[in-house]
């Protein structure tokens, strides 16, 4: 399945009707697209969810950088987007993609592997590929 993007005047009306916070983000979840697993919660902008549209590879905001940060540019993770919905408030975003390797910046292929048990938190994976090994850092 080819990605087909939005034109620009379809795209702009698209991403002024999304409610970003006071902070002009949106809460971005993104999904692997044929198995329904939950990869990874991140930020996205006007212009990460723009470029995200228009290219078919996913981009998000880094908060902390407070920068674009497009999926995979360091780690060669990306995600490529198959489909983009809003919730009902138009508050948040889910990204049905297709994950190329491990989505977390852990090593493992989701971020959501802390599971909270009777006997506290536990991990319920381990790492499929160290961190030195995603982003080389020793």
């Amino acid at each position: 399945m080819s990605h087909i993007p939005p034109d620009q005047t379809v795209r702009a009306a698209m991403i002024d009707r999304v409610k970003f916070n006071e902070d002009g983000l949106i809460t971005a979840i993104a999904q692997q697209h044929d198995s329904g697993e939950v990869l990874m919660l991140a930020w996205m902008n006007a212009d990460a969810l723009d470029e995200t549209l228009r290219t078919g590879h996913v981009c998000y905001y880094s908060r902390s950088r407070r920068s674009l940060w497009r999926k995979g540019e360091t780690s060669g993770q990306v995600q490529t987007l198959v489909d983009a919905r809003l919730d009902c408030d138009r508050d948040a975003v889910l990204l049905l993609v297709d994950q190329k390797g491990v989505a977390c910046h852990t090593g493992r292929r989701s971020c959501f592997y802390n599971a909270l048990r009777p006997e506290g938190i536990v991990e319920t994976t381990q790492p499929e590929v160290a961190a030195e090994t995603l982003y080389g850092k020793a």
